[in-house]
C-alpha cells in the first residue's frame, strides 16, 4: 500500500505582494516537494481578517476566513513560516492568524489545528540580524501551543539585496540552507508517518 505524501502548509507571515519573506517560504517549498512531500502555499493577503476579538466571534461566529485557514491547518502535517520582524517582534498578521485559527468550535480539542504538528521557521529581513529577534517569539508561541519547532532555522539579512530577480537567493550557501528547511520538514515529516 503506497504511503501518502506528508502534507505541509507554508505561507509568510506577511500582506506585503514584494515580501522577502514570500519569496523565502517558495524557496523552502519548493525543496519540500522534491522531498516528496504535498506542500500548500498560501498567501495570507488572500485570507483576512478582524483583528481578534471574542465579543465579535460571539456575535457573529468565527470568521469565514478563520473557518479556511483552520480547515487548511488541521489538515496539514506540519508548517513552513517565513517570519518577518516588526519591532524585534512576530507581525501581528501572523499573531492574529494564529490566534483566529486556534478558536475552538463545539466538540473540538482545545487547539486542534496545532497539536502534533511539527514546523519549521524562517525569516528575511533588511536588517543585519535577519529577522532573528522576531523568531525566538514565533517559536515561543508556537511550542506553547503544542507545536514541535524543529530547531533549524535560518534568518536572511539583508534582504533587500539578497534575491536575484527570479526569486532565488544570489548567496550559493543560503540557498541551499533554505532548501535544507524544507527538505529537512519533509523528511521528519516522512520519518515520523512510518509505522
Amino acid at each position: 500500500m503506497k504511503k501518502s505524501k506528508p502534507r505541509i502548509l507554508a505561507f509568510a507571515g506577511s500582506a506585503r505582494k514584494e515580501s522577502h519573506n514570500k519569496k523565502l517560504v517558495r524557496l523552502a517549498a519548493t525543496a519540500a516537494e522534491e522531498a516528496g512531500a504535498e506542500v500548500t502555499l498560501i498567501d495570507l493577503a488572500d485570507y483576512p481578517l478582524p483583528i481578534m476579538d471574542e465579543d465579535l466571534e460571539k456575535e457573529q461566529g468565527l470568521p469565514a476566513n478563520a473557518t479556511k485557514l483552520k480547515e487548511l491547518f488541521l489538515e496539514s502535517d506540519g508548517l513552513m513560516i517565513s517570519c518577518p520582524e516588526y519591532n524585534s517582534s512576530i507581525t501581528p498578521l501572523l499573531k492574529n492568524t494564529i490566534d483566529w485559527v486556534s478558536r475552538p468550535v463545539p466538540g473540538e480539542p482545545r487547539l486542534a489545528p496545532y497539536i502534533d504538528k511539527v514546523a519549521v521557521l524562517m525569516a528575511a529581513s533588511p536588517g543585519a540580524l535577519g529577522g532573528l529577534r522576531g523568531l525566538v517569539h514565533v517559536r515561543a508561541i508556537l511550542q506553547n501551543i503544542g507545536v514541535t519547532v524543529l530547531p533549524d532555522q535560518r534568518a536572511v539579512s539583508q534582504a533587500h539585496d539578497a534575491f536575484d530577480e527570479e526569486g532565488k537567493l544570489k548567496d550559493s550557501s543560503t540557498q541551499e540552507a533554505i532548501a535544507k528547511l524544507g527538505k529537512g520538514l519533509a523528511d521528519v515529516l516522512q520519518r515520523l508517518a512510518r509505522p
